[in-house]
């Protein structure tokens, strides 16, 4: 019984404990202060490494200018259906301004006889990977390598 005990009593105070650490913990972070990196190289001397910049624009703004097409500073709702309107137009075959569920379905049917390859009417788990979106691969940063950890020199035995 005094095992459940203490046990409980352990519990309370971390759960305790956790409380005073998440009050002590200051509200927002100060940003660091725009100091040089530096890498130790293993001589000990410091070599300064350039960190790369933040862009000034977000990529909140980049979105927005690519709807703003006049770079007047709002987005029209001409501007905004554009490209919605284009994948509408492709997708309306007869070009009569209505999207039958023919029409809507064509893209997914196509999709489907194109991955399904051994043409059986139904996908493998390999045929429908070949389904998935095809994403764009992100941008490599220009970020200096890590330096190699310094090593210990070999030590020759003395006689």
């Amino acid at each position: 019984m005094w095992r459940y005990l203490a046990g409980a009593g352990a519990g309370v105070l971390l759960v305790v404990a956790g409380m005073m650490l998440q009050a002590m913990r200051p509200a927002a972070v100060a940003p660091l202060a725009a100091m040089p990196a530096v890498a130790s190289e293993p001589g000990g001397q410091g070599v300064a490494v350039a960190v790369p910049e933040a862009t000034d624009k977000t990529r909140e703004e980049k979105r927005f200018n690519r709807y703003d097409k006049d770079r007047d500073g709002s987005i029209t709702r001409g501007e905004y259906l554009m490209p919605r309107s284009k994948a509408f137009a492709k997708l309306d075959i007869n070009h009569d301004g209505n999207l039958s569920f023919d029409e809507w379905a064509v893209k997914a049917e196509t999709k489907f006889a194109t991955a399904d390859a051994d043409k059986s009417g139904a996908m493998n788990p390999t045929e429908f990977a070949t389904t998935a979106v095809k994403r764009k691969p992100r941008a490599k940063t220009n970020c200096p390598d890590k330096p190699a950890p310094p090593t210990a020199p070999d030590r020759e035995e003395e006689s």
